[in-house]
């Protein structure tokens, strides 16, 4: 759906504009991130059934794919852990349950977007400390590398997850490519 067809009755929640406030505006990513979805997703960086228990344990395993790539910098998974532990990434959307960790620009050598559908939700922390913990059916992983990026890239994530049908095709995906086509359509 395009930006003008979006129901109005769907708003950002407190929480949400609350984060957003911890990540610096970028005024040209939004025009540009869906023409960029292409370069950002790609098959290699979806990965199914992870046995993980913890966001720790997710970040770990996201560390040994990432880093042998050449998607991140040296320091990022202590990075990543810190602003996760700050500003909670967890969201309970009214489609389904997400995370959407990310850290500094400075940490990431190559943008990327990577995508985590775990063996079985992992629980992350709601975003802005506010509600319960969100057991995260996905988690996407955001290597943005332009200062405040995230921003669009959140927003874009986060209206996929707030539409009944584009969630249960994206979660409905069983292969890496048929991930990449399902957030594509959706971006």
């Amino acid at each position: 759906r395009g930006r003008d067809d979006r129901d109005p009755r769907l708003t950002l929640s407190v929480s949400f504009r609350y984060h957003m406030g911890h990540c610096e505006p970028h005024t040209t990513l939004e025009d540009s991130m869906a023409d960029n979805a292409g370069m950002l997703f790609s098959p290699e960086l979806v990965f199914f059934d992870w046995e993980c228990a913890t966001p720790d344990e997710v970040f770990a395993q996201l560390e040994d794919e990432l880093a042998p790539r050449g998607y991140i910098a040296p320091g990022w998974l202590d990075a990543v852990r810190t602003r996760e532990d700050a500003y909670p990434t967890g969201l309970a959307m009214p489609a389904a349950n997400i995370a959407i960790p990310h850290t500094d620009p400075g940490f990431v050598d190559k943008p990327y977007i990577a995508v985590v559908k775990p063996a079985a939700p992992v629980t992350f922390n709601a975003m802005a400390g506010m509600g319960a913990p969100v057991p995260a059916q996905i988690i996407v992983n955001l290597g943005i590398a332009e200062p405040g990026g995230q921003v669009e890239a959140l927003q874009a994530l986060m209206n996929i997850f707030m539409d009944a049908d584009a969630a249960a095709d994206v979660l409905g995906q069983t292969t890496p490519q048929g991930m990449v086509d399902a957030i594509r359509r959706h971006f």
